[in-house]
């Protein structure tokens, strides 16, 4: 008699901009290999500036009103029933969705990365596992102003005014209050030897859900 496969489950991976959670998602997903995971970001989730519906959007992508978490739980319930989905892309320099979708087949793990994922009531539901990363504010600003320059156009003034006016504000108010709502808090302060220890623990519990 063939057993019948177990259904996806899904794994989300949250903490402050640049705290190290997509480090970690990136990391499961090299772990698990591609065949038994695959990655739905929440950054490919957000509405356009100027395209959004009423009371949605708008220029602070750090507020949960920014991302389109209907259509994110929609096709994470997709692939959680076993359904391919056409996943949007975000185009971060023009702050718009791009044309093209990216067409996304299920596996044994999908792995959700994002800031906001476990303030979300509705998604956070969806997760069989969550974590979140913890990491302080100077840390992740510096790993910001490198990154915002370097790959998405911005410059050193703008993204300082941003942090400033919105990754903080929003941060202190949406994201560090979500860690309650995780299973597993990592520490991005804590030693090399910790990490790794702590990595390999929650690839055991990930794979013990999948066998």
């Amino acid at each position: 008699m063939k057993l019948r496969a177990k259904p996806p489950i899904a794994i989300g991976i949250s903490g402050g901009s640049c705290s190290g959670k997509s480090t970690l998602a990136a990391n499961f997903l090299e772990a698990l290999g591609p065949a038994k995971s695959v990655l739905l970001p929440q950054d490919d989730y957000f509405f356009g500036l100027g395209d959004a519906p009423a009371g949605k959007g708008g220029p602070n992508f750090d507020h949960p009103d920014a991302v389109d978490f209907d259509n994110m739980c929609a096709q994470l319930t997709m692939l959680k029933q076993g359904k391919a989905i056409n996943r949007p892309l975000y185009d971060f320099p023009t702050h718009l969705p791009k044309a093209d979708t990216e067409y996304t087949e299920p596996r044994a793990v999908i792995i959700v990365d994002g800031i906001l994922i476990l303030h979300h009531a509705p998604m956070r539901q969806l997760f069989d596992l969550s974590v979140f990363v913890e990491c302080d504010e100077q840390t992740r600003f510096a790993r910001r102003l490198s990154r915002d320059v370097k790959e998405r156009g911005r410059t050193a003034e703008s993204v300082r005014q941003v942090f400033t006016d919105q990754v903080a504000p929003m941060h202190d108010r949406y994201v560090e209050p979500s860690q309650t709502h995780a299973d597993i808090v990592v520490n991005s302060s804590q030693s090399k030897a910790q990490m790794a220890d702590q990595f390999v623990q929650i690839l055991h519990l990930i794979k013990e859900k999948i066998q």
